[in-house]
């Protein structure tokens, strides 16, 4: 199941703390969150576990994350910080005239969608939208055609991902959306001609390897000195 995004409000209700405090340990990191749109969005799972819920649950023999989801959050931490990401994106989006978004492999967002199409941006209030971009991008990232390619997704226009790798594991993956159909004369998303869109699949796995390269090296062990005979 992908993980709930809540609202300020939601996290205010649970934690008992007024909605300025919030965006604030939003901005410094404190508190999990992404940016979606122009708002801030929480994952219910971590404001849990600020709560304690999620130990009280394991504790009790109630549900926990199972190996694969652990190894897919393990995965995503690996990835640059969110400023870093949304930069590369800011930098890209308008100039391929797409709409752009980072994402872990459960279809988690890692930022903000950057230069959404007007037919994203109207809904990107929308509770339910953004479950449903959800449930979508994690089908995308579970397919096993690495092929960036564009394809139909279920809002009617036209997506593309590219993983991103740390070493050979994928951590990560970048989405272009927004792109309307051939059949589709929709004002509200980004109409682009054939040259227009193999740059976007060329340009793609493009930036997915510049975040496998901004993905910071383990530090190296240091030796032990040698002890003096």
């Amino acid at each position: 199941m992908v993980d709930a995004l809540l609202t300020a409000r939601q996290v205010q209700d649970r934690l008992d703390i007024d909605t300025s405090t919030i965006y604030r340990m939003a901005s410094d990191g404190r508190l999990p969150a992404v940016r979606i749109g122009r708002q801030w969005r929480f994952p219910a799972s971590a404001i849990d576990s600020l709560l304690g819920l999620d130990d009280a649950e394991g504790a009790g023999g109630g549900p926990t994350s199972s190996p694969a989801q652990r190894d897919v959050d393990d995965a995503a931490h690996l990835l640059p910080p969110t400023a870093t990401i949304e930069a590369a994106l800011e930098a890209v989006a308008p100039v391929l005239g797409v709409s752009l978004v980072v994402t872990d492999l459960a279809g988690r967002p890692l930022t903000s969608v950057v230069n959404p199409a007007p037919a994203i941006a109207a809904r990107l209030d929308d509770p339910a939208f953004l479950a449903d971009c959800g449930a979508e991008w994690r089908q995308l990232a579970a397919d096993t055609d690495l092929t960036t390619r564009l394809q139909r997704g279920s809002f009617g226009f036209l997506c593309a991902r590219s993983l991103v790798r740390n070493g050979n594991a994928l951590v990560g993956m970048v989405l272009a959306g927004g792109i309307a159909p051939d059949d589709s004369d929709d004002p509200d998303l980004f109409h682009l001609d054939v040259e227009q869109r193999d740059a976007v699949l060329e340009a793609l796995p493009r930036v997915a390897s510049l975040l496998s390269r901004l993905i910071p090296e383990p530090p190296h062990p240091t030796p032990p000195h040698p002890t003096p005979s």
